[in-house]
């Protein structure tokens, strides 16, 4: 199935359905009344952080006006079902203690469930951009598309998906604050390129400190440097007294051969079979 199709072509079956829901004749699709303990979580959803003030509000205009808008399920086998659409709205009946829900049922295969579920929350800006991040790499994969061609589907830019798609390189560690808004994407990036440990110490220091990205920016920049530094000077030659080889290159040199000892090397200049010979001999190579 491609994916070019649009949210609203994709959804335009739940539209379609609804309307059936007038032939009295169908129990299988259109609005109908569920037992919320029989609707099963969609295994595809990519949102998994739900923020509970605003469930609870939810919740409230729910109970007040009652539900407006239905979630769209899908019928298993086992006279269950699986969200496709809706689970903050189902989530808040449960909250509000509601045992019936308003649903359409609609039937599509896993493939298409598993895009539904991804396109229609990243078109509604209902992810955190952790799960969004998530969500294009699944779309990616599962497609086999370029950042380019994915732009083109869920009417983001290129340069946008290629930077959310860069958080994923950060350890879980930055991914859980991030996700959870302690720390912001403009946080985040700055830190790509640490080490697991230096994103660490950046991240608490962030919320500990309260630091703006300008401020996250001075601190990564010192690191860095302070990184680059050590690196130099590791690699900087270690230089060693050679006099305690004194005597050894004064025994050599007695043999009639050439040795000189610097920096980190000791030489000794081979011109002959002979001198081959005297070497073995006088370190007991033969």
């Amino acid at each position: 199935m491609a994916l070019g199709r649009g949210l609203g072509e994709l959804l335009g079956e739940v539209e379609t359905a609804y309307e059936s829901s007038t032939d009295s004749n169908s129990n299988k699709s259109g609005n109908i009344k569920l037992d919320i303990s029989l609707i099963k979580a969609n295994p595809n959803q990519p949102r998994k952080i739900f923020d509970e003030d605003k469930l609870k509000e939810l919740s409230d205009s729910i109970l007040a006006h009652g539900l407006l808008q239905p979630v769209t399920v899908i019928e298993n086998d086992d006279n269950s079902y699986t969200l496709i659409a809706g689970e903050r709205r189902l989530r808040a009946h449960k909250l509000a203690d509601l045992t019936e829900i308003n649903a359409i049922i609609v039937d599509v295969d896993e493939q298409k469930l598993r895009e539904l579920a991804l396109i229609e929350n990243i078109q509604r800006d209902d992810l955190n951009v952790i799960e969004l991040a998530y969500s294009y790499a699944q779309l990616i994969n599962d497609h086999n598309i370029t950042h380019e061609e994915l732009s083109k589907k869920v009417f983001k830019s290129r340069t946008a998906i290629t930077n959310t798609l860069r958080l994923l390189q950060l350890c879980s560690y930055v991914q859980q604050f991030l996700a959870s808004n302690k720390i912001s994407a403009g946080h985040a990036k700055v830190m790509l390129g640490l080490s697991d440990n230096e994103q660490k110490m950046v991240c608490d220091s962030i919320i500990g400190q309260k630091l703006s990205v300008r401020e996250t920016e001075k601190l990564v920049k010192d690191l860095k440097n302070k990184d680059k530094q050590k690196t130099e000077e590791s690699k900087k030659t270690t230089k060693y007294d050679f006099k305690s080889l004194d005597t050894l290159v004064s025994k050599l040199a007695a043999n009639d051969l050439k040795v000189r000892a610097e920096k980190n090397y000791f030489k000794i200049e081979i011109n002959s079979q002979e001198d081959i010979e005297k070497i073995s001999s006088y370190f007991n190579l033969q």
